[in-house]
């Protein structure tokens, strides 16, 4: 893994999902073979796969402290193209001097990961007036987990984690996104864990991607995505949990 401490000149920017998107690293370490931020490697001069080097914003709580004064108030992504809780953060917490800057301010934000390490900011979590926490988990069956994504946490650790923040009062909701064989799973295992969740379907570019490099079928058929969609969200229905399908 490349690590490389850069200077950003902004830190806050314009997002499609909420009013603003906040990303503390450029790339992951992750590996997730159906990663949908790919593309932010041509803007960055790696020569490096992506998954193999991340970018560390070492002045982002320093641009932070001085946007959230300047700009209007709305809610933060953190994040939308990096796991703002990828094992680096253990060493540089960026997120976390981020989220209490945000939290001092009142400002609302969104976390989306993968990794328990959230739990580190939990006191920071409950003092903030709308925040909440959103987990990444695309199946229950750890060997497929292992397949699409190497480098993140087991699914267990994830869905501990949701418990843990649900429990405390903090907000929680769970992006199943893609959908991957196993995922049916997650029903039973989210019942009482999250607010709502989100569902969606492998893009055509890493479906095709699957299906030549390890002849994955499934990853080419809309009817795979169609079907396990309408059975997940029946089964969250059945079980009291907000569901939307998002393709």
């Amino acid at each position: 893994m490349k690590i490389r401490e850069i200077k950003a000149k902004s830190v806050l920017s314009k997002s499609q999902v909420y009013d603003y998107a906040l990303n503390p690293y450029v790339g992951c370490g992750h590996r997730c073979v159906y990663c949908y931020a790919k593309f932010m490697k041509r803007f960055t001069g790696h020569t490096e796969s992506w998954g193999d080097f991340v970018d560390v914003k070492i002045n982002a709580p320093e641009l932070l402290a001085h946007e959230v004064k300047k700009k209007k108030v709305g809610r933060v992504w953190i994040s939308g193209v990096c796991d703002p809780y990828q094992l680096l953060e253990k060493r540089y917490m960026i997120t976390k001097q981020c989220l209490s800057i945000l939290a001092e301010n009142n400002w609302p934000f969104t976390i989306q990961t993968k990794s328990p390490l959230v739990l580190r900011d939990i006191e920071i979590l409950k003092r903030a007036g709308d925040a909440e926490v959103g987990f990444t988990i695309t199946t229950a069956d750890e060997k497929i987990r292992r397949i699409f994504e190497p480098g993140a946490p087991p699914v267990k650790k994830r869905i501990e984690a949701l418990e843990d923040l649900h429990s405390a009062g903090i907000k929680t909701f769970a992006m199943i996104a893609p959908i991957l064989p196993g995922a049916e799973g997650l029903v039973s295992e989210l019942k009482g864990k999250v607010e709502y969740v989100f569902i969606d379907r492998l893009n055509y570019h890493y479906a095709d991607w699957l299906y030549r490099k390890h002849g994955i079928q499934w990853a080419m058929e809309d009817s795979f995505f169609s079907q396990k969609g309408k059975e997940l969200m029946k089964g969250f229905k059945k079980e009291g949990v907000a569901c939307q399908i998002l393709f």
